[in-house]
């Protein structure tokens, strides 16, 4: 049996003006900037308008580790607010905005899936509203700013040896990860080794992403540690005098974008920090002001619960005043038999004992996310191959662990497949069952901060971290960064530092190869293992196949 593709499905959505959109949220069309009619920017003014309103409640959705066999997260995220609308609730959907890069080279499209979709997809999936080019702009102007003080008499006494901030791209080109710049005489300046990474891994994003005003915008930016002198001082953005300008940039960006599900309820679609280098969290601001004007607000964070649901706890929700009242973590069938050792090619086949031996992983990660105060329930997103032994086994599973999984079908039928779903969660959620708590305090020396999630949320028994990255972490607390947040960037694949090593393993020991500031972010930056900040393209890069049709119309986005 053939099935519609994402993009075909999406091409054939009833979409309403975007002004109908805001309405159901209480959001006038003068509080709106349209782009086009079907997307739109929510005004600051309408967002200082309701920020003396009671908070909705507040759904995570995360997922078990990644596998070539697909879970789906933002296909559930998506199909669970569009369910909690059919059951009667007023419920709003905060995603994330897709990076070109990866569009164009492994996966094609990031706005969910099936007949569980946010609209218009081909716009969401390229240039949108713009928002990633008001990033890299803002981030490269701040580039040049810096080779211009070092080529006019170098004021600051920046060691260039020691200029930290790299340049930035949205678009995967692993050539430009390491280059030389400022090449070709004096008139070019000082050469000196520098680098780009993707747009998505850029502090100024992980900041939009956090930034509650313009004012604390403008504040995070200026306070971003761009370089260091010989006597290995700190010399700020605001040093460079270059963050009124790069607010200018940004001052749109931050306002959030509003736009559709197929099923024509309200998505906000704001930020895309990398869940790995940063946070994986949609926009601080966005999130806030769904909860001020909707009842129910489901949201994601990037990669499994051990990156995406640790970070939006101890990050996000630490950062914002937040507190989840319901946690979704997603899983397959398909995903459990992989864990069980059952190849991609022979996952169609039913094999009970090989979702049975992948089910720890599931397993793992509930009791994780428990251990936050915060209830779970778990989604099985439905394959058609699936077969009802192995969907109760899932199901059995999850039941020993003190929860209960819930077979859903919106990637076929809409909201129609998530109802029993959107029915518990909401349950759950209104039951105030929450008692929610980050996983370890501010005042936490940053070296037990992350032996705490080594060992509590990965299961490792130690942390291998050599003298001067130890050294480096205690100068830090020195100069009053020891109260930031950890964020641990390794393998999304593992609960281990190797992505081949699946399941739930235990015993392993957790390697840092080096440590970096955020000090605008407001976070440490812990790197394990292989992390690359500049991906390359696939040998086959997704961009082969997306074209224009003969009608004009895009193809090979999905």
């Amino acid at each position: 049996m053939s099935y519609k593709t994402d993009i075909e499905i999406a091409r054939e959505a009833k979409k309403r003006p975007i002004q109908e959109i805001g309405a159901k949220l209480g959001i006038g069309s003068d509080d709106l900037l349209p782009y086009g009619h079907d997307k739109a920017k929510v005004s600051q003014d309408f967002i200082n308008s309701v920020q003396d309103r009671p908070n909705g409640k507040l759904i995570l959705v995360t997922a078990i580790n990644p596998t070539p066999a697909g879970e789906g997260k933002t296909t559930t995220t998506v199909g669970l607010g569009d369910g909690l609308n059919r059951i009667g609730k007023k419920a709003a959907i905060c995603i994330r905005e897709a990076s070109l890069g990866p569009n164009f080279g492994m996966k094609g499209g990031a706005a969910g899936g099936g007949y569980a979709q946010v609209v218009p997809m081909e716009d969401m999936n390229l240039h949108f509203t713009g928002d990633f080019h008001a990033i890299t702009s803002a981030h490269n102007l701040l580039s040049a700013m810096i080779d211009n003080h070092i080529y006019w008499g170098n004021e600051l006494e920046i060691d260039i040896r020691r200029v930290a901030w790299r340049r930035v791209v949205d678009m995967n080109d692993r050539a430009l990860r390491q280059i030389t710049a400022s090449l070709g005489g004096v008139s070019n300046g000082f050469p000196r080794e520098a680098g780009f990474d993707i747009t998505v891994a850029s502090e100024v994003m992980a900041i939009l992403c956090l930034a509650t005003s313009l004012e604390d915008l403008q504040r995070r930016l200026g306070d971003m540690i761009v370089a260091y002198r010989r006597d290995k001082s700190p010399v700020y953005c605001r040093d460079i005098k270059a963050d009124g300008a790069m607010t200018v940039l940004l001052k749109d960006a931050m306002q959030p974008n509003l736009v559709q599900t197929l099923e024509n309820n309200p998505a906000f679609v704001h930020g895309g920090p990398f869940a790995n280098i940063a946070h994986g969290c949609n926009s601080v601001i966005a999130t806030t002001t769904a909860l001020k004007i909707a009842d129910y607000v489901v949201t994601e964070a990037g990669f499994g619960a051990d990156l995406g649901a640790e970070k939006f706890m101890n990050i996000k929700c630490r950062k914002a005043g937040l507190a989840p009242d319901a946690v979704v973590v997603v899983a397959t069938v398909r995903a459990m038999k992989m864990n069980g050792g059952v190849a991609k090619a022979d996952l169609g086949a039913e094999n009970v004992d090989a979702v049975k031996k992948g089910c720890p992983n599931l397993g793992r990660h509930i009791a994780n996310v428990k251990s936050f105060g915060v209830p779970v329930i778990v989604a099985i997103n439905h394959f058609v191959t699936d077969t009802d032994a192995e969907v109760e086994a899932v199901k059995a599973y999850v039941k020993e662990q003190g929860s209960e999984a819930i077979l859903c079908q919106h990637w076929a039928k809409g909201s129609e497949g998530t109802e029993e779903l959107a029915k518990r969660v909401a349950e759950v959620a209104d039951a105030g069952m929450a008692n929610f708590a980050p996983l370890y305090p501010d005042d936490m020396p940053l070296f037990q901060k992350i032996d705490t999630i080594a060992k509590r949320i990965y299961h490792a028994d130690e942390v291998i971290a050599d003298k001067k990255i130890r050294d480096q972490l205690k100068e830090w607390e020195a100069q009053g960064y020891g109260n930031l947040p950890i964020c641990m960037a390794k393998t999304q694949y593992s609960f281990s530092t190797d992505p081949n090593w699946r399941g739930a393993p235990t015993g392993h020991t957790v390697p840092i190869r080096e440590v970096r500031l955020s000090a605008g972010a407001g976070f440490v930056v812990v790197i394990c293992g292989e992390i690359m900040t500049m991906p390359g393209l696939p040998r086959v890069p997704s961009a082969e196949s997306i074209r224009l049709n003969d009608e004009g119309l895009i193809e090979g986005l999905f």
